[in-house]
């Protein structure tokens, strides 16, 4: 009886015990949802963020590459430098990735033509998906073909961004890596906060882009410092392993992240002011 007794006892607690640890996993998971990484899971997941992210690589690989190609192809100096310098590649690696461009270039005006048209297309194709993203996070309705005058000026504020890094780069060097390091990272938000903006046709006033741009700024410099100490390996050993496509595998992997550091950075920011303006 004794043996009887406990064994049913023993059934007894089973359903208890189970009932109890699925009271705490509901119990856990409400708490999740109504914290900050369940509402920015739910974000992501509706912007659909891994096809959103590897669109915006593929947009850059096959836009902003051959764009830097040609312009290295016509510039006196070599633009290539630049990229691996904002990759963050060591002396190898750039040594590798010199190999993706011509040492004496043809000047082609075919090639020129057909190269611009092809670039020009991808730029816009990036920035439009930026637009689309932008709009979801803040809840605004789409603008359409509307917007593509403020993506082509965009687009032109970038490159000359580029090229205004790459000269004070050039003269700045001696004022040392943490000044350097410094004035990027702010020079980087402010143009996350005019480009969110911008590129949402100032529907949305600029002090609630504050958080969304300093934590865009914030990832973009923490994503530097990663990227020169994942990518030099990676991509000495994807060449190594592939040859010169290697490199472009390395490349793109490196846009894609780029896609990822812009989309979770509006997002951490966007929900950072929602909180802020409920509490």
């Amino acid at each position: 009886m004794l043996f009887v007794a406990g064994r049913s006892t023993n059934r007894e607690a089973a359903p208890t015990l189970l009932g109890r640890a699925r009271r705490r996993l509901v119990t856990a998971r409400r708490r999740y949802e109504a914290s900050w990484p369940g509402e920015i899971g739910r974000e992501l997941k509706g912007l659909d963020f891994v096809n959103s992210i590897t669109i915006f690589g593929a947009a850059m690989l096959w836009s902003a590459l051959p764009l830097i190609i040609l312009l290295s192809s016509l510039a006196d100096t070599r633009i290539d430098d630049d990229l691996s310098r904002h990759v963050g590649l060591n002396g190898r690696g750039a040594h590798i990735l010199e190999t993706l461009f011509r040492g004496t270039p043809a000047h082609g005006v075919e090639a020129i033509v057909t190269g611009f048209l092809f670039c020009f297309g991808g730029v816009v194709a990036v920035a439009s998906s930026l637009q689309l993203i932008y709009e979801r996070i803040f809840g605004q309705e789409p603008r359409g073909w509307r917007n593509l005058p403020r993506g082509i000026v965009w687009i032109v504020a970038v490159l000359g961004l580029l090229a205004f890094d790459g000269v004070t780069n050039r003269s700045e060097r001696d004022a040392g890596f943490a000044v350097l390091d410094l004035v990027g990272l702010v020079t980087t938000t402010l143009f996350f906060w005019w480009t969110l903006h911008f590129l949402l046709a100032g529907r949305v006033v600029w002090r609630r882009l504050v958080r969304p741009a300093l934590t865009s700024g914030v990832l973009w410099f923490g994503f530097g410092l990663f990227s020169s100490v994942y990518f030099s390996p990676v991509l000495i050993s994807d060449s190594h392993t592939y040859g010169t496509i290697g490199v472009v595998f390395s490349l793109l992997t490196w846009f894609f992240l780029i896609g990822g550091v812009v989309v979770v950075g509006a997002v951490l920011g966007a929900v950072w002011q929602a909180h802020a303006e409920h509490t």
